[in-house]
């Protein structure tokens, strides 16, 4: 069995290229989950150290959610994990700096 090696070059290539651009599409998906998430962050800090007393608008918080939740009915519906559980646990962090700054 002669080894062909063209086409083991191309074949590895193709392997590449394809790995590549789903690995960099994942990659961005998961990075635009924990952008989301981490929109409010500043202000829910501020807010809760008393550097300011303003909140995030209401339209902002539930756009950003509203999103949110797209992403992870996404994530749910693909059975990505890594998804899943990072947006899972941003729902948690957020929803307990909510708590933290209504019962303060």
């Amino acid at each position: 069995m002669p080894f062909n090696l063209p086409v083991t070059i191309i074949a590895i290539r193709d392997y590449i290229t394809n790995s590549l651009a789903r690995l960099s599409a994942d990659t961005l998906g998961w990075l635009a989950a924990i952008v989301l998430h981490c929109a409010t962050l500043p202000s829910f800090l501020a807010l809760m150290t008393g550097l300011s007393d303003k909140t995030p608008g209401l339209d902002i918080i539930l756009f950003l959610w509203s999103g949110l939740v797209l992403l992870f009915l996404r994530a749910v519906v693909l059975r990505d994990m890594l998804n899943i559980i990072t947006i899972g646990f941003g729902f948690i962090l957020q929803a307990g700096f909510m708590a933290l700054i209504l019962f303060k």
